[in-house]
């Protein structure tokens, strides 16, 4: 038996020591490794994913599916109606072949519309059909608009968490300062107190953005249809979307391309086909009918062709409330139509002002602002460390840079937010799915 070695067991060690060294690397490596909230999280991708799994857009192409499948019926004539039966002379016997009367009958009866309503009924449904059609790409673009908002919702959260941990390790800094300084006798321990309230207040903020953030994962989960759980990866900063429009442009793009104004559109040509078919009810529509009749013995059978017409004696109650109710119909399709027009216009200036003002704040944020607060805190620091400058300055002026670069980075989620509504407006629903910003 081969004896073992003190070298062999020092070899042993060492081989094992390198493995435990590299052995995070080796895992990180590894496919499925990386914890999914450290992984870059892409805009677009959401977007694609909403637009192709949403359960509301599934349910609205189902909807969109069914009113064009409406279209074909409106087309189509009544069932034409079979009728048989027999008839008999007396109740003693069958009297089939023996009494004139007694006979077997058949007969069919088919329906007519009065020319003209069958093409009014089959535009009403195919512009119902349209109108679908355009309310579900306004959804497409709202829900995609609602995927950058809250896309832009959790980069936000996520970024103060990184500010707070930048601040927190100012404070301790700060803390630090107030020991050494109440160490030596130069300061009091009510700084030091102050200093670390200060730094956990922090702690305690970026605990309110960490429950933020599940909140917000879980409503992008739903918007998308997935499970409420599923971990999302942190979102990537992406450059200022640029605001190329003038609000005069974005005005006139969104009257050409809302599809919420083309549904409106087509909802009022429809309720005008409505008032043509409720003009042609005055006429009557009529039924044709063939019958056959047949007879044993010495009788020869029968046949006869009738035609029937209904009588508009009911015409003030009936036809004339009718047409009432369709020029009312018009009427509404008319108003809604101008009223989402105006209701588009103060949706783009609002979102347009929004988006200009957030530029503006951003500018003087991160050119005047910041500057001055990083410059003022580094001075407090430095006077507080030599003795020059009391505890409740330097805290002062390091909330103060915290509120503004917080500031900073609100201001530019509320202009990326703005701009997401307003590209919901005035674009279009391929560039909607195809467009990375």
């Amino acid at each position: 038996m081969k004896s073992f070695h003190t070298t062999d067991a020092w070899r042993i060690m060492a081989v094992g020591s390198v493995l435990l060294l590299f052995l995070p690397l080796l895992l990180a490596a590894l496919p499925g490794t990386v914890r999914a909230a450290d992984q870059p999280l892409p805009l677009q991708e959401l977007i694609d994913e909403c637009l192709k799994n949403s359960p509301e857009l599934r349910a609205f192409e189902a909807r969109v599916a069914a009113a064009k499948f409406r279209i074909p019926q409106a087309k189509s004539l009544p069932d034409p109606m079979f009728m048989f039966g027999y008839q008999n002379e007396g109740f003693q016997k069958f009297t089939l072949g023996d009494e004139i009367g007694a006979m077997g009958m058949a007969g069919l009866s088919q329906m007519f519309f009065f020319p003209g309503k069958r093409d009014l009924k089959a535009e009403m449904a195919t512009w119902d059909a349209k109108g679908l059609a355009d309310l579900y790409n306004a959804a497409k673009l709202r829900l995609a608009a609602k995927i950058k908002e809250l896309y832009y919702d959790l980069f936000l959260a996520h970024k103060t968490i990184d500010i707070l941990k930048e601040r927190t390790d100012l404070f301790s800094r700060v803390e630090d300062a107030a020991t050494a300084r109440y160490a030596s006798g130069m300061g009091s321990q009510q700084e030091v107190i102050m200093a670390q309230t200060e730094k956990y207040m922090l702690l305690e903020r970026e605990e309110m953005q960490q429950q933020k953030i599940e909140a917000v994962q879980g409503m992008l989960n739903t918007t998308m249809g997935r499970d409420v759980n599923h971990q999302l990866g942190r979102p990537v900063e992406i450059s200022q979307t640029p605001l190329s429009l003038t609000l005069d442009e974005s005005l006139s793009l969104a009257k050409e391309r809302s599809p919420e104004v083309k549904a409106k559109e087509k909802m009022v040509k429809g309720a005008e086909a409505k008032v043509k078919l409720a003009r042609k009810e005055y006429y009557p529509d009529f039924t044709i009918s063939a019958n056959y009749f047949y007879r044993t013995g010495p009788f020869l059978d029968m046949w006869n062709l009738t035609a029937s017409i209904p009588l508009p004696i009911y015409q003030k109650t009936k036809q004339d409330q009718a047409l009432l109710e369709a020029k009312a119909s018009l009427s509404e399709a008319k108003q809604e139509l101008q009223a989402t027009d105006y209701m588009l216009a103060s949706a783009i200036r609002d979102s347009y002002s929004m988006a200009k003002t957030a530029g503006r704040l951003m500018t003087l944020y991160k050119d005047g602002l910041i500057p001055k607060a990083q410059q003022d805190v580094q001075l407090a620091l430095s006077g507080y460390v030599a003795g020059k400058t009391e505890a409740l300055t330097v805290t002062t002026r390091l909330k103060a840079l915290l509120d503004v670069e917080l500031l900073y980075w609100t201001q530019y989620t509320e202009r990326e937010k703005a701009i997401a509504r307003l590209e919901a407006l005035t674009t279009t629903t391929e560039a909607a799915a195809g467009g990375t910003k």
